[in-house]
């Protein structure tokens, strides 16, 4: 567990925190991608008044085949949060877009696990400029070209094209 202490932080106060953890501590196992070595966790809680904010970096390394050339790839990652926390109150309602917790002490497992989870783009890119693969024999285009014909008409015009073979 990731338990950050809060007891006898004033005011305007900073308390460093850090932690490392594996993917399995904090339920992060995706279908996707892997998470190589262990996940560490840095930063600071600060008492704000109402509520204590929490800020930090979360620094992992995932593994992920790329959607692109079908590549095996591991990608250095850092992720920043900032998040506040309310002490719960016996009988005050409860509103769901507030992270309340009780007592002295702050987990913050469910909140690293959403960061790592969340900062995931949709495609598992390996770099920017990624060719991926020749739609025709399946070489990796990143290496070189194959010397495929590639050019895909637009069946929109493929009444265009026919005109242009009959001149």
């Amino acid at each position: 567990m990731m338990i950050v202490d809060v007891a006898g932080l004033d005011a305007a106060q900073k308390r460093d925190f850090s932690f490392v953890v594996t993917a399995a501590d904090i339920d992060a196992i995706h279908a996707d991608y892997s998470f190589e070595g262990p996940i560490t966790v840095c930063g600071f809680v600060t008492d704000v008044g109402s509520s204590y904010r929490l800020q930090g970096v979360v620094a992992c390394d995932k593994s992920f085949i790329c959607d692109r050339c079908l590549g095996h790839f591991v990608e250095k990652q850092k992720h920043s949060f900032s998040e506040d926390f309310q002490r719960k109150d016996e009988d005050g309602e409860e509103d769901a877009a507030v992270n309340y917790f009780s007592g002295d002490a702050i987990d913050i497992a469910d909140l690293v696990r959403d960061t790592v989870l969340a900062a995931q783009p949709l495609n598992n890119i390996c770099r920017p400029d990624c060719r991926g693969l020749c739609p025709q024999c399946g070489a990796d285009l990143n290496l070189g070209d194959c010397g495929c014909d590639r050019l895909v008409i637009d069946p929109r015009l493929a009444a265009l094209q026919q005109l242009l073979k009959k001149k």
